[in-house]
């Protein structure tokens, strides 16, 4: 995403600042690649498999630029030294390379907080109808509408009351609680939308895919989802930078395993979420499902308090690359730069920030959009970027010729192909988003 676990970057980053020693071992590499990468990107997976009938070949295809793409950036921490990602584009390709790198990074996290908010609302909905038919009795065509029970009301109140606070301090003291909350919420979807394949008494849903299945029509239209839901590109050179064993081979071994993991976990959910509704499944997985269900109300709940705690962390991150910026400017202008300067900025960013992305999630259609969009810069992090790195890297190291060359040539198929990716699923995103509107 997801990109759930975006706190991995910021813990990490902070230990490499003060120069801790490396003390990550393999299974705790894991780990933290798995909670950097299960999360929201989760409850559009059966809704691809409904696009597209099975995407087979689409995620064959895209786990070769994957774990190719972090092998290059594993490769270019080392060659750099530097421990994070944008200062190993930044060293690498240069300092206009890595200032467009900060602005997608910024954009990114932009769009992932949408992305969380209307996955919220979305859950918001389902737990008010949960909860008026347990009250009244009624079925949910019953419900009479006022404003101050509509899910976007309620969305409102919980960034005023709970986001916003949590958003405002210097430093996110609740990630501490909350580490293992996406990857907890992934692991219990995956087994309860299994489990309640299993226990339908009969399957008589639709399952013809809009696409033939193996279709380049079907496999582009599921890129933007495989690109959302594997990315952990940002986190991964934190964690190289903090691993005890630091071997180009280890972190090869480690970066297959994570995506082995990912690719079950998520083909497990869309393979049986799209059998369970076929195509009547919603974006959002969770909102296919009956808001009364009690095993997917507890979902509901874990990826609700998951991504209500981890949405001020995406701000952080994103707010530092901004307040860095505007601090920047302060100290050439005036020399100095006060504590009540920049109190000020981080507290006026945080606010623009949330009412941004609170007003974009409420006029959303449905998650896909997001998501095509978030697909799209994606690209850059897991195929321009790393592509980048690969061809400079190879115009200054010490290899045969003919290595330079291989190398050379896959940097710049990484980058051709992440820049069709990137195109072709913004612009698709977008004309979607229009046509609805």
């Amino acid at each position: 995403m997801e990109e759930l676990a975006r706190e991995s970057i910021s813990l990490l980053a902070r230990s490499a600042s003060h120069a801790d020693p490396p003390r990550l071992g393999s299974f705790g590499a894991v780990f933290i690649m798995l909670k950097s990468a299960l999360g929201a990107g989760l409850l559009n997976f059966p809704w691809a498999f409904q696009k597209a009938g099975g995407v087979n070949t689409a995620v064959a295809v895209s786990l070769v630029f994957l774990i190719s793409g972090l092998v290059i950036l594993g490769y270019a921490s080392s060659v750099s030294r530097q421990k994070t990602y944008q200062d190993v584009v930044s060293e690498v390709c240069g300092r206009a390379v890595g200032q467009l790198c900060e602005i997608c990074f910024c954009f990114n996290l932009f769009m992932i907080c949408v992305a969380f908010l209307v996955v919220v609302q979305d859950q918001l909905e389902k737990l008010c109808i949960s909860l008026y038919e347990t009250v009244t009795g009624s079925s949910e065509g019953e419900i009479p509408y006022h404003w101050y029970t509509d899910q976007r009301f309620a969305l409102f109140v919980m960034c005023l009351v709970i986001i916003l606070p949590l958003s405002i301090p210097k430093e996110i003291g609740i990630q501490k609680y909350t580490s293992v909350l996406g990857t907890l919420a992934a692991t219990y979807l995956c087994v309860a939308v299994i489990v309640k394949y299993y226990l339908m008494e009969s399957h008589t849903v639709i399952i013809t895919p809009e696409h033939s299945q193996g279709s380049w029509a079907s496999m582009f239209s599921v890129v933007p989802t495989i690109c959302f839901g594997f990315q952990c590109h940002e986190a991964c050179i934190a964690i190289y930078s903090s691993m005890e064993n630091q071997k180009l081979s280890h972190w090869v071994l480690i970066s297959v395993v994570s995506m082995f993991f990912c690719l079950l976990i998520y083909t497990l959910t869309g393979v049986y979420g799209f059998m369970t509704f076929g195509r009547a499944v919603a974006s959002d997985i969770l909102m296919s499902y009956p808001g009364n269900d009690v095993v997917m109300i507890i979902s509901r709940l874990l990826f609700g308090i998951s991504i209500i705690t981890i949405y001020p962390i995406i701000l952080l991150l994103g707010r530092s690359v901004i307040l860095n910026l505007m601090l920047r400017i302060q100290r050439r202008r005036r020399g100095i730069v006060t504590h009540s300067f920049e109190s000020r900025c981080r507290v006026v960013l945080t606010v623009i920030w949330i009412t941004i992305t609170l007003l974009i999630a409420m006029y959303v259609p449905d998650m896909g959009e997001v998501i095509g969009v978030i697909g799209g810069i994606s690209a850059f992090f897991i195929f321009i970027f790393p592509g980048l790195c690969l061809v400079f890297i190879m115009q200054t190291e010490t290899v045969t010729p003919r290595i330079r060359v291989i190398l050379t040539v896959w940097g710049v198929i990484t980058i051709v192909v992440g820049a069709f990716i990137f195109g072709q699923s913004t612009t698709i995103a977008i004309m979607e988003l229009f046509y609805k509107f």
